[in-house]
Formats: C-alpha cells, structure tokens, sequence
C-alpha cells in the first residue's frame, strides 16, 4: 500500500505491523499500542494524541529502512485522514527526540540502543536555530509527551488493550477531522 486512504487501510497497516523489527525488541504494533495507552493514562482527554502514539512510527510500516525519514512519511499519510494536528504531531516525535537531547543531558542514556542508531540518522542534537523554532511550536508539550511515551513504550510482553480498543477513537478522530474541513 502506497498511502492510506482511510481509516481501514490505517487498521489494515497497523494489523500487519507486527512483522517489522527496525532492530527494537518489539514489534511496531506492539509499540504502538502501548504507547497510545500510555498516552491514554496519561492525557486522556487528547484523543488526537493518543492516535498520534497509536501511529507515530506508521511511515516505517509503510516504507521499511528508512528511519531518518518515517515522521514525515507517516505525518503525510495520516494527515488527510486524521487532520493537520495528528500529523503535526507524528512528524514532530523525532524532533521531540533531537529536542531532548539537546536539552536534557541524561535523556541520551535512557534511549534504547536501536534508538541512539537512528538519533544518528535523524540528525542528533539541535542545532540553536533548530532549537527555537521547536521550542515556539504550540505542540512542544504534547510532542515531548508522546517521545516519552514512545521511549517507554518498549516493554516485552506487557499487556495492553489490542487494535479494536483503538477503532472507534481512529473513526471519531478522523470524523472530527472530516468535519472541519
């Protein structure tokens, strides 16, 4: 599948996704899943969010290998689904990563292997002007939670509510997004 074209197909990629490794110990709907509980416990009132963490590494699903350009892959294929804001925020938890380590000196060690590799890739630290335009961004907050989460979301048979947790919230986001436009 070139491009989602609806909410189906995103349910399609994400069912399917628990064939791809990237090097982590878990599979990208595993990680999926339990980034967008974590994010469901911890602002569970931002359901755009929470999809965002459902989908965030989706441009890796859809183009295996390509690490250093997966946000902004999966932002262009959630965005005319799920809006602008779910799409903002899955291109940005790369950044949200450069964000870290540029400005919290232990956040580098607390990343897992496979993604001290793909800093590398994704351009490490912040460059100053780089730095600020992150820090303007009205979605900082928001995308810093979901690098968190993401960064937590790498346990080994944890138990989390499955994909059908997650289908009417795709649909109400997307219904919501097909509503303002």
């Amino acid at each position: 599948m070139d491009r989602p074209r609806d909410v189906d197909d995103l349910l399609a990629l994400m069912a399917g996704a628990d064939i791809f490794d990237e090097g982590e110990a878990l599979d990208h709907l595993d990680h999926g899943l339990q980034c967008a509980a974590l994010l469901a416990e911890r602002r569970p009132d931002d359901a755009e969010l929470q999809v965002a963490g459902l989908l965030h590494d989706i441009g890796t699903v859809l183009v295996p290998g390509r690490v250093a350009t997966h946000a902004r892959r999966g932002a262009a294929a959630a965005a005319p689904i799920l809006g602008e804001r779910v799409s903002r925020l899955v291109a940005m938890h790369v950044d949200a990563k450069r964000y870290l380590v540029t400005t919290d000196p232990s956040y580098r060690g607390q990343l897992s292997e496979g993604s001290v590799i793909s800093l590398a890739e994704q351009g490490d630290a912040f460059g100053p002007d780089e730095l600020a335009a992150f820090e303007a961004s009205g979605e900082r907050d928001a995308a810093v939670s979901l690098r968190r989460a993401d960064d937590e979301a790498k346990v080994v048979g944890l138990r989390v509510p499955g994909l059908d947790r997650w289908e009417p919230v795709l649909r109400a986001v997307a219904g919501d997004h097909a509503g303002s436009t």
